[in-house]
């Protein structure tokens, strides 16, 4: 071996050396900062399965001498409010709106990407530019369209105001460019119309992204309270966001019972991320290694 190529293979060993304490440091800040955001939602399990009067017990009993677990979500589920009602409005709109959602903006994402027409780049930065436009302003237009074609007040309502989303399209149109325009025009070759293409090859190389984007997007329509809020005003129409609320209200004073309730709504989100973090994962590491 050149005298000069193991010249820097030390230094190069000497340099991570040095570094290392550093990289400590930084995942001891990281490790404790991670531990500061998971304490309240341990403590929210824990008071869910507290007594009352244990709740706001100093020193704090992360694992309750005595429980009420049983109890507590019972009175949740099986209470006036209608949990179980609330938890299939919001299964069904928070499925549908994603599906259809992941639908269109994969569409789109393709047109961006794979198919070239006049006009599409200068097309795609004026969709962007709409991104700048808060979701708070077209509340008033959005409701007066609804109070129009006769679907205020309906979960319909809900899935068009979720069902398109530009920061979606933006998100697969960047997953999507990273593909090889070759595989595209390889199969154009051989007689493959748009739709083929865009099934057997495009979806399934774009996975990860597409499972990264249906987590978001099944989080963000399931925590959200300002569309079911201003667009629903029937009792047995409401999401769980709003169940929630009405929860709380009635039941202001019992925290073990609020906590409960609380964990019951967050539930399926923690389902659904460990379902697809291996997507996930594989999204975020595409592309970190080239060989």
């Amino acid at each position: 071996m050149h005298k000069s190529q193991i010249t820097s293979i030390f230094n190069k060993k000497h340099y991570q050396t040095e570094i290392e304490p550093s990289k400590l440091i930084v995942t001891c800040v990281l490790a404790i900062f991670g531990i500061c955001m998971i304490i309240p939602f341990i403590w929210m399990i824990s008071a869910s399965m507290k007594y009352e009067v244990d709740v706001f017990k100093f020193p704090i009993e992360w694992i309750p001498e005595r429980t009420r677990v049983i109890q507590n979500y019972r009175d949740v589920w099986a209470g006036e409010a209608p949990f179980a009602l609330y938890y299939l409005n919001s299964i069904k709109v928070t499925v549908i709106s994603t599906f259809i959602a992941l639908l269109i903006a994969s569409l789109a994402a393709y047109g961006f990407s794979k198919i070239r027409f006049v006009g599409r780049d200068k097309l795609f930065l004026l969709f962007i530019a709409t991104m700048v436009i808060p979701d708070q302003i077209t509340i008033l237009p959005r409701f007066m369209y609804f109070k129009w074609l006769g679907i205020y007040d309906s979960h319909l309502c809900l899935i068009f105001s979720v069902m398109f989303s530009i920061t979606a399209i933006f998100f697969l149109r960047q997953a999507m460019n990273s593909i090889p325009m070759e595989l595209s025009e390889s199969a154009r070759m051989d007689g493959a119309g748009h739709l083929v293409i865009y099934l057997k090859i495009i979806l399934p190389l774009a996975r990860p992204s597409l499972a990264t984007l249906a987590i978001l997007k099944f989080i963000w329509t399931w925590n959200d309270y300002q569309n079911p809020l201003i667009f629903l005003t029937s009792p047995k129409l409401f999401t769980i966001q709003l169940g929630v609320k009405m929860f709380s209200d009635r039941y202001g004073s019992f925290y073990s019972l609020i906590m409960a309730a609380a964990v019951s709504a967050i539930l399926p989100l923690f389902i659904v991320f460990f379902i697809g973090q291996k997507n996930v994962i594989e999204g975020i590491t595409a592309g970190s290694v080239k060989g």
